[in-house]
Formats: structure tokens, sequence, C-alpha cells
């Protein structure tokens, strides 16, 4: 899909009532001026260096978070902390990858970060062994948040799914202003591959069905459809090339780190940074990539998007 007709398909999806960021012009809609700016800043930037450098210059080439934040705006970060990995087994996002993210929202003006994930075991474990917990304690006006509250959940339908009509997810995304997606490269048991597309499930009450009721790579897809993040920062810091999701396994370490806003793009980039389960992947044989490009919702092809390798 050619980036004309991705931006037309994206507008199309915003105007038909998606659950997309509020901070896209005054009304929750992308404004002529800003769909203008998006095409003129590269499509994906890569960094490589200790991951909180790697990551503030990443976040700066590729425009700054004031793009998408304002002075006040709350802001919502979604890493990988499901499990009670430390950051050595690269099978959750690296601390220092998340306070870069940090540092820049408080740089733009946020008024308040709500660092959020619904772990798969206690979270209070894993965002200390993660080393998660003590990054967000560096930044005073950042909030650790455990999404295991049903109360904290409203459902919604999913107008464009193939296989998830409706979902549970956090009411705080409702709420918040701006929300970033910071996902691990990591190798996962029923997926091949868990990048940025995959972390979304990290913000579904019941995960099982996804597991159990359709098929998970279009219910990934499915799910993208509505969670649509402004920024996805993929922590490529320690890759978990074999034993995932959980590890420990094999990994590489890449000090690298790919930001942009089109979740395809960066999950396409990302598959060609390691192999996984020791096989070479291509984006399309990775199922709910490749469904979420059928979706219209970002762009599979690297080859026709810009591009920018700071490494």
């Amino acid at each position: 899909m050619k980036r004309r007709e991705f931006l037309n398909r994206t507008s199309l999806l915003i105007g038909s009532g998606f659950l997309v960021p509020r901070s896209l012009g005054s009304s929750g809609r992308v404004t002529g001026e800003e769909m203008e700016s998006s095409v003129r800043v590269p499509d994906l930037v890569v960094a490589s260096g200790s991951p909180r450098d790697a990551t503030r210059r990443a976040l700066e080439r590729f425009g700054g978070l004031k793009r998408f934040i304002r002075p006040g705006h709350v802001v919502v970060v979604k890493p990988n902390a499901g499990f009670d990995s430390p950051p050595e087994w690269g099978a959750t996002t690296h601390p220092e990858i998340l306070a870069g993210v940090l540092e820049a929202c408080f740089d733009a003006g946020a008024r308040r970060v709500i660092v959020a994930d619904h772990t798969t075991r206690p979270a209070e474990r894993c965002f200390q062994r993660t080393g998660i917990a003590n990054a967000v304690a560096a930044f005073p006006k950042a909030k650790l948040l455990s999404l295991d509250d049903p109360q904290a959940y409203t459902e919604l339908e999913v107008p464009a799914g193939r296989a998830l009509r409706k979902v549970r997810i956090p009411l705080l995304l409702l709420k918040a202003d701006a929300w970033i997606n910071v996902p691990t490269a990591k190798s996962h048991s029923a997926t091949g591959v868990s990048l940025g597309l995959k972390n979304l499930m990290g913000l579904v009450y019941d995960r099982h069905a996804f597991h159990q009721d359709f098929d998970l790579h279009q219910g990934i897809a499915d799910l993208a459809t509505i969670l649509r993040p402004h920024l996805t920062v993929l922590d490529a810091v320690k890759i978990l090339k074999t034993g995932g999701p959980v590890g420990p396994g094999d990994v590489a370490s890449r000090d690298t780190v790919v930001v942009g806003v089109d979740p395809v793009a960066v999950d396409a980039y990302g598959i060609g940074l390691s192999t996984w389960n020791h096989e070479t992947l291509r984006p399309e044989q990775v199922g709910h990539i490749r469904m979420a490009s059928e979706h219209g919702l970002g762009i599979l092809e690297l080859e026709a998007i810009k591009i920018v390798d700071l490494t």
C-alpha cells in the first residue's frame, strides 16, 4: 500500500469514530496541517547506543513528542511488563527505554504520565523484577498502574473486526490525551514474534478469548483497528530470539530502538532485526502483521517508506 492510500485510509478510519488519540487536533481529528507535517518527517527512525540516549535521539529526529503532546496533557505509556523477567532476558521493555520515553513526555509538557500494563503474573513482582518500578519512580509526576481490576475496563465494539467483535479495554485510554506503545522485540511461542501489535493484548482484560475462541493473529489485527497509539517505540536493546514470550532464551544485544507512528511499519522493520526461534521471517509471514496491513492500518513494504537510520 502506497503512502497516499495509507493516509487516505487513516483519515477514513478516524472519521468513522475509531478510538484515536484526542490530541490530534482540537476536535480529536487530524487537521490538514498536522497531516502535512506527518508527511514531512520520516516514517521510521532507528537509533542505537545506550538505551536512554538512543531513545532521545530517535524521538528528536522523529520530530519530538510535542507533535503529539501539549502542555497539561495526561499521557498513557504501555510497556511490556507482563512477566516477572529481568531486563537481561529481553522479555520485557528495558527500563532505560521507558525512562527515555517518560523524560520526553515531560519535556513536551505532559502534566502526568501513567505507565500501565495488565500483567500475567502478580503485578508488583513484575514491575519490580523488570526494573520498570524503579524507572517510573524516578519521575515524581509519573504513576505506575496495574490493569488487573475488571472495574477499570469498558466494553467496546470492534466495527471492522473479522474475528473480534467486542473487547474490554481500559477506561484510562478513553480519558487520556495521548498514549504511546513501548513494546520489546522478542520471540513468541504462539505468534512467532511479539512486537508492537502483539503488545496491544496487554490492554485487554480477557485475553483467553484470543487464544481459545478465534484465530489469535486475526484477533490481534482486529484489536489494532480500535487501539491506535500516537507512537510506537520498539525496544530492541536485548532481543529474545528464542524462549519467548517469558524467557530465558537466546538473547542478542542490539542496543537499538525503532520509532514510528505506523504500527505495521514498525513491526515490519522489527522482524528484520533478528531470527525468531531459529527462523528468518518476512513481515508478510507473520499473520497478525499481514492482517493489520490488510485492515489498512499501515504499510508492510519498507521500500515504500522513508527510514532514517541513526545507528
